[in-house]
């Protein structure tokens, strides 16, 4: 055989490999609504960018009639490319081959990749559709579950990582999806459980639909354990692409900077947005519409914790991540998710090197015996902790309301803010005017002729005292009480100051936050 034939060889066996389990698999992966694992990878990287990794491993499996079952790429295609001109790394597994079920040599192709994308500081991207692990390698296949798991802690916080869920997800195959910085769930067809619902009904009695177990609207809008959902893998791998323009290829780099035209950044129609009656609500995302970049607003979470909204905008071209109080729903006070929700995104911008903006307008921690019992001590500890420890720029707007210990924990100047901004309006005390005029002068309301004339006066009384941005700022807890229209110019002002922002903590092997 010559060197020709040789050549003519390696295509064949590549074509081979490229089939997958072949057309008829193919053709059943299309009828569920599904693409395929390379379509896959050529709607996330930029054309003609992708190169392939170990196509020719195959398992060594030799029990359960293994040795006579062929694996091309062990059901799973890694490699790297190009997503808007930058380098990623990531795999995609193959349902079409053993169901994508992770094996020896299939868990390894993915770890090895994992220390590539390390190693050349690049994000990493999963593209799951696995039926879990193989169960005729045993342990072995466990094993290489574990591989995996030890790369996600380990790179956490040092590049990017995404997992897109695809397909099923099932057993300890979800808990590498848990550790990575997002993840991204079509409808319908992606599913993500440690029991599925013939073990639980076995065990439990309880029946329920695999949808309805660990769907994506379960995921996104109840457990919180996914960010991002969309009805076709079209568009969720389009999702995948524009988050990854607003993030830096590690944690060595900031994100990316655009150039944006000389706009006029006063913004008349925030006088307008905000009610000034401190009961009313309002939708937080107007202010952030009137405040980042048009159109550049991308919500994290969208469902899940709805008095909290988080994500990533830009603002004159610079990636900021948002955290804001949301008064329409239970008036914007702090709960368990909410908690969780905020402190995790935090400490995903801190990481990454993302300037932190903190919209507040707040009641307080919420109440109630099933908060308490919950847990919100520690979860809510959970944003201090994380405010305190992040390093990168820190700013405050407080718009209305900053009562109490929420007060305090939405990045104030004593936990480590950089610059604090206060709207004129805004009512800064340890409760509203209306608790604390109760407490503060009960006696004199109930001795009163006139009680509630009596708690009228007493409640105006507390707010032209205490209620105000101006004690607050008298005492350098706030840095300047502003003009709600020139909102958006304060924050250009201050990024761009802070820019070259370095700080340092103690030093130690890592902190022990209130998980």
């Amino acid at each position: 055989m010559d060197i020709y034939e040789k050549i003519s060889d390696l295509y064949d066996r590549k074509r081979e490999i490229e089939l997958g389990g072949g057309d008829e698999r193919i053709e059943k992966q299309h009828a569920k609504g599904k693409l395929t694992a390379r379509e896959r990878i050529d709607l996330l990287v930029d054309r003609g960018t992708f190169v392939e990794l170990n196509p020719f491993v195959e398992h060594r499996t030799v029990d359960f009639g293994m040795d006579t079952q062929k694996g091309p790429g062990d059901g799973v295609v890694t490699g790297y490319g190009k997503v808007n001109g930058r380098a990623i790394y990531l795999f995609s597994q193959d349902f079409t081959v053993f169901g994508g079920a992770l094996g020896e040599m299939h868990a390894m192709k993915i770890a090895n990749v994992m220390d590539l994308a390390a190693k050349n500081g690049a994000p990493f991207i999963g593209l799951n559709d696995s039926g879990g692990a193989r169960i005729q390698e045993g342990v072995v296949s466990l094993d290489g579950y574990g591989h995996i798991f030890y790369r996600n802690a380990i790179y956490s916080g040092v590049i990017p990582q995404i997992s897109v869920i695809l397909g099923p997800c099932a057993g300890g195959a979800v808990y590498s999806p848990a550790i990575t910085d997002f993840v991204f769930m079509v409808d319908k067809t992606s599913q993500m459980f440690i029991t599925g619902p013939k073990v639980i009904e076995t065990v439990t009695g309880e029946k329920i639909s695999s949808e309805d177990l660990g769907g994506s609207k379960v995921h996104n809008a109840i457990s919180g354990n996914a960010h991002f959902r969309a009805e076709t893998e079209q568009e969720i791998l389009q999702q995948v692409r524009d988050l990854l323009s607003y993030l830096p290829q590690n944690n060595d780099e900031k994100p990316p900077r655009l150039e944006v035209d000389q706009l006029d950044d006063y913004r008349p129609e925030l006088t307008e947005v905000v009610p000034f009656e401190a009961i009313r609500p309002y939708d937080i995302r107007r202010v952030i519409e009137q405040v980042v970049d048009q159109d550049s607003f991308m919500e994290v979470q969208k469902e899940f914790a709805r008095n909290v909204v988080v994500g990533l905008a830009r603002i004159k071209g610079e990636v900021v991540g948002l955290v804001c109080n949301q008064p329409k729903v239970m008036a914007g006070g702090l709960d368990i998710d909410s908690s969780d929700k905020a402190a995790r995104f935090i400490r995903f911008c801190d990481s990454f090197n993302i300037p932190i903006i903190t919209f507040e307008d707040v009641t307080g921690f919420f109440p109630g015996i099933k908060q308490e019992h919950g847990g919100i001590i520690r979860h809510g500890a959970k944003i201090l902790y994380a405010y305190s420890e992040a390093t990168v720029p820190k700013m405050t707007v407080i718009l209305r309301k900053a009562y109490g210990g929420a007060y305090v924990a939405l990045n104030s100047k004593s936990i480590g803010a950089d610059l604090v901004f206060s709207w004129p309006n805004a009512e800064i005390a340890v409760m509203g005017p209306q608790g604390a005029a109760n407490v503060i002068f009960s006696r004199e309301i109930a001795q009163s002729d006139n009680p509630e004339q009596t708690r009228a006066t007493k409640i105006e009384e507390y707010r032209e005292k205490f209620a105000n941005p101006y004690v607050a700022a008298a005492r350098g807890m706030v840095d300047d009480v502003i003009d709600p229209r020139e909102t958006r110019i304060k924050l250009i002002q201050a990024l761009d100051m802070m820019r070259n922002k370095k700080e340092t903590r103690p030093a130690k092997k890592h902190g022990n936050i209130p998980l």
